[in-house]
Order: structure tokens, then C-alpha cells, then sequence
């Protein structure tokens, strides 16, 4: 397969302005996302979607591919819609790597693309167990359920499934949880098509794009994963990692 990594890179936060320029220890954030894509033997080419002049031109800066996009996109997915257009080049799938995870390992990216072995996966992605109350209620911490054969069947940010009694803590006892990876891959006919869909019903509930794709009965192939992700939304965030 022919795989094209894409980061899209906004400077537009509410929360953290500029994030992609951040600097992390003597490199931009955007740089460090960008080097551990590039790490991934699976990908033929990495490249930057960003909708910044500032951002355009660092890429450039330290040797990295990188292609301006419209700041008009409502989503990830769209601006790497409109960069595989621009990269060209017969993608077979397109992984939509996060800008704001500057320590994303390889090795997830490999996981991710292993969902594509499988004929029947449409877009892929991510999951690892959860192991404390505290992710489980977290709404920010999207959760998800699937079938045997690993096709997602929901994600909500509520706990999935629910449980009639007991504590969260027993819950945990009872069940694996699974928290959501917000890593994407897409075969291109795939990602063409879901970025002609109009925000679906459940989606606009949870405020989750994913569920569009399965409303439109998509089918979403998940992986497990052992790795930790450490997304930068808060200035607070610099200081833990």
C-alpha cells in the first residue's frame, strides 16, 4: 500500500494560540510530530496541512514537506482532504496524525495502519484500555465499544456500556473499558466521500465527528494500543510533559 501521513497544523487556538510554534525543549511542537511521523517505516511520505504563512515557512525552515490549506475547514479530516489533492500522488490511505502530540511513537502509527490488512476496514483507528475511574467519567476522554471482529460499534465521552448498579470502580471490575485514540486512517475513496457528509444527529449530541461516519455506515476498524498520548490543549500541558 501506498500510505501518505498528513499532520494538520492550525495556529488558531482558543486555548493555545500559535500551538504548533510552541517550543518544546529547542524544537516547535510541529517539528517533534513531524520527526516521529517520519520515523514510521509504513508511511511513503509525511507531510504538513496548515492554514499559516508562520507555520508554512518553519516547516520549510527544518527540511519538512508541507502544503497550505484553507482556514475555512470545519475539521481534520477536511483539511486532509484538500491536501491529498494538493500532495497528489495515488494514495491508497491517508493517516490523519494529530499536530498537537509531539511524543506520538511510530509504533502507534504502525498499529493504525495495520486496521488496512483487513479488506472490509473503510477508515481505522485506535484504543487502549482503561484503568482508573477518573478516565472512565472524564468527558474529554471519548470512549468506544466494538465487535468481535473489532469494528467500532459507538463512541460516546459517557462510559460505554453503562452499568445498571455498582460503582465506576466496580464497573472496572466488571468490564475493559476502552478509551478512543483519536488517530485516523482512511482509504482515499473513503475519505473523498465522509468529507461530502453533513454533521449527522448523534454527532452534534456527543460532538464527536466520528460518529457521522458511522451513522452514514462507515465501517471503522479499531486497533489496540499500549501507548500513552500526551495532546497539548493548555499552557498547562507544556509543564507536564
Amino acid at each position: 500500500m501506498k500510505i501518505l501521513g498528513i499532520i494538520p497544523a492550525r495556529y488558531a487556538s482558543t486555548r493555545l494560540p500559535g500551538k504548533p510554534l510552541v517550543d518544546i525543549q529547542g524544537k516547535s511542537m510541529v517539528q517533534r510530530v513531524y520527526e516521529q511521523a517520519s520515523k514510521c517505516k509504513s508511511l511513503s511520505a509525511v507531510v504538513v496541512a496548515t492554514d499559516d504563512n508562520r507555520i508554512f515557512t518553519h516547516v520549510k525552515s527544518f527540511g519538512g514537506a508541507v502544503v497550505m490549506t484553507t482556514p475555512a475547514h470545519p475539521s481534520g479530516s477536511d483539511r486532509c482532504m484538500e491536501a491529498l489533492e494538493k500532495v497528489g500522488g495515488n494514495y491508497d490511505v491517508v493517516i490523519n496524525i494529530q499536530g498537537d502530540e509531539p511524543f506520538i511513537q511510530p509504533e502507534q502509527l504502525e498499529q493504525l495502519i495495520a486496521c488496512f490488512n483487513s479488506a472490509d476496514a473503510q477508515i481505522g483507528t485506535l484504543a487502549k484500555k482503561i484503568d482508573t475511574v477518573a478516565d472512565l467519567l472524564n468527558v474529554n476522554l471519548p470512549k468506544i465499544v466494538f465487535s468481535t471482529d473489532f469494528n467500532a460499534l459507538y463512541f460516546s465521552r459517557s462510559p460505554i456500556p453503562g452499568q445498571k448498579s455498582g460503582s465506576p470502580q466496580e464497573w472496572l471490575s466488571r468490564h475493559t473499558y476502552y478509551r478512543h485514540i483519536g488517530l485516523y486512517g482512511y482509504r482515499t475513496e473513503v475519505l473523498k466521500a465522509i468529507t461530502q457528509l453533513a454533521p449527522s444527529h448523534l454527532e452534534r449530541i456527543e460532538s464527536l465527528e466520528q460518529l457521522r461516519w458511522l451513522e452514514a455506515g462507515y465501517t471503522i476498524k479499531v486497533g489496540i494500543t499500549s501507548y500513552e498520548t500526551l495532546a497539548i490543549d493548555h499552557p498547562e500541558d507544556l509543564e507536564k510533559i
